[in-house]
């Protein structure tokens, strides 16, 4: 299920629906993802009471629905922010099984996670004890995403005091539904499943993990809904799309095999972008056009999301501007289906800037290329303005990270798809979507070849590459996976790359210089287990290179 967060009317409608073609083909209980009447996450929509108290009067409405329209002996499994009382300003995050016309019964959250993007400690009180009910003669438990998963999805320990699933087994569960509202990130999904899988075998039960899709804010969620059984079979869902699956527990299919990386990610970009531009109401998107890998991958991942014409694409050549990288735009627009771009050059406004700023301090060297940058970002800004269309930022991980990015230049938008993928990520997943366009929607090759061979550049400068001012991106990025995603010390990095120690200690005070820069970001949708974004939390005015480390190199 793919809630909007806020929409109680849009949400529960789509649980009817869902719950009442599940009835009329024999299921006897239906499960949701994780707070699937208000979406997930509400943030600071739990501060207002009006709100939660709202999420229960939907529910309540809901069930009467269910039982008026052939559903009331369905257990629907709905989940919600709950108070106890109308008087009680503590909240859960709760599961309301709803039969008979009415909420039968409500299991309350017993972990919280506070940790990575996760806090609902600052907003949730803890549940106290299991629940098991009765669904056609079979037991069956209810547990909340956390409660199953403990922080071990995520690689975390968790260190919890109470294991929600062994008491909810002892309290005579065979079967164990879980609704979860699982954000992706790489390679998330094959640890989930082991971890039904061995689960589900030490407990002797089934377990059914059913998993929010689609993207609300900066997370995105994969699908992959399951059951498995304690012989490892088990019947499974699509991933990255909605689906009602009716599952009879002695029916059982294979397991799907597991996708690539870059697969996994350009459809995890893709629902990041349909989702975000959708539920904020925006008129489509717009984007620059450089002809350079990371703009003709976000137009491709646009394109596959909302369709060629609600994409728009502009071309603003500058005085560096290369003839090549403008056919390369040209050619991108034709390969997805998209109106040619507009052609707007910034010349014109560059001289002139350029001269008047000059009368109170120098436009040279940097300056002069962020002044090209920020008229680019001016420009988009203004059409979306004008058309209400969203502006994409192209920028990727390596560059946020180190700042080779410009603010209120390249760095405008309300969402940069490729924010969390390293500048490597973003060549290997062209390639891949190029050998299977297919996969997206595509009938041929989306990406120009030549932006897929030529060295990246912003052509702020005559005959300018990233490499004039950065590492080789296959050097850079190694530097960024051990200090951002894997929080390893420059002598760590050091010592399992082999790299220089004076450049890893140069880009990785870079990268920690580049915070202010970051914390002005577009959107920037998970991708990996460590994104820039709210799961990444370091302060802007700070002075740590730490002596005892090399890192202070």
């Amino acid at each position: 299920m793919d809630s909007v967060v806020g929409d109680l009317a849009h949400n529960a409608q789509a649980i009817l629906l869902q719950a009442v073609a599940a009835a009329k083909n024999g299921a006897h209980i239906a499960v949701t993802p994780e707070l699937s009447l208000v979406g997930y996450p509400p943030r600071d929509l739990l501060l207002r009471s009006g709100f939660t108290h709202a999420s229960a009067d939907a529910a309540n409405h809901l069930a009467k629905q269910l039982a008026q329209n052939g559903a009331g002996d369905l257990a629907v499994i709905v989940g919600l922010p709950w108070h106890i009382d109308n008087q009680s300003t503590v909240i859960f995050n709760a599961c309301a099984v709803l039969r008979g016309g009415k909420i039968e019964r409500v299991y309350t959250k017993r972990l919280l996670p506070h940790y990575d993007v996760f806090d609902e400690a600052r907003y949730f009180a803890h549940g106290s004890e299991p629940i098991v009910i009765d669904v056609a003669g079979e037991k069956v438990g209810i547990l909340i995403c956390e409660d199953f998963w403990k922080g071990t999805d995520v690689g975390e320990s968790g260190g919890y005091q109470i294991d929600p699933l062994t008491q909810t087994v002892q309290a005579g569960a065979k079967v164990i539904v879980v609704p979860s509202a699982s954000p992706f990130f790489l390679g998330k999904q094959s640890r989930r499943l082991d971890l039904i899988a061995r689960a589900a075998a030490s407990n002797k039960v089934s377990i059914a993990s059913v998993n929010a899709v689609g993207a609300n804010d900066d997370f995105i969620f994969d699908g992959g809904s399951c059951i498995l059984h304690p012989d490892g079979t088990g019947s499974f869902a699509k991933r990255f799309g909605e689906e009602s699956l009716v599952v009879d527990c002695a029916t059982t299919s294979e397991r799907p095999t597991n996708m690539q990386s870059d697969e996994e990610l350009a459809h995890a970009m893709t629902s990041g972008i349909r989702g975000y531009v959708r539920k904020t109401g925006h008129h489509g998107v717009i984007l620059g056009l450089s002809g350079g890998i990371d703009s003709a991958l976000v137009a491709a991942l646009a394109v596959a999301a909302l369709g060629p014409k609600n994409v728009r694409g502009v071309s603003m050549p500058g005085p560096f501007s290369s003839e090549d990288s403008r056919s390369d735009a040209m050619d991108s627009a034709k390969r997805l289906g998209m109106n040619p771009p507009d052609v707007l050059s910034i010349n014109d406004a560059y001289r002139l800037m350029g001269a008047n700023i000059s009368l109170a301090a120098e436009v040279a060297g940097i300056t002069d290329e962020n002044l090209q940058s920020r008229l680019r970002g001016l420009t988009l800004m203004t059409l979306s303005n004008a058309t209400g269309a969203l502006v994409l930022s192209t920028g990727n991980k390596s560059e946020f990270a180190v700042g080779y990015a410009t603010l209120y230049g390249d760095m405008c938008g309300g969402m940069a798809p490729l924010g969390d993928l390293l500048k490597t990520q973003v060549f290997s997943v062209a390639r891949w979507l190029n050998a299977n366009p297919s996969a997206l929607g595509f009938s041929s090759p989306p990406i120009p070849q030549s932006s897929l061979t030529k060295p990246p550049s912003a052509e702020l400068r005559p005959n300018q590459t990233d490499q004039d001012s950065l590492p080789e991106y296959s050097v850079l990025d190694q530097i960024i996976s051990g200090w951002v995603d894997d929080e390893k010390s420059a002598e760590e990095i050091v010592q399992t790359t082999g790299l220089d120690r004076a450049l890893v200690a140069r880009w990785t005070a870079a990268i920690d210089r580049a915070q202010y820069k970051r914390n002005q970001a577009p959107i920037i949708p998970k991708l990996s287990a460590r994104a820039f974004g709210p799961g990444r939390r370091m302060p802007l005015a700070m002075r740590c290179r730490l002596v005892d480390d090399s890192s202070a190199v």
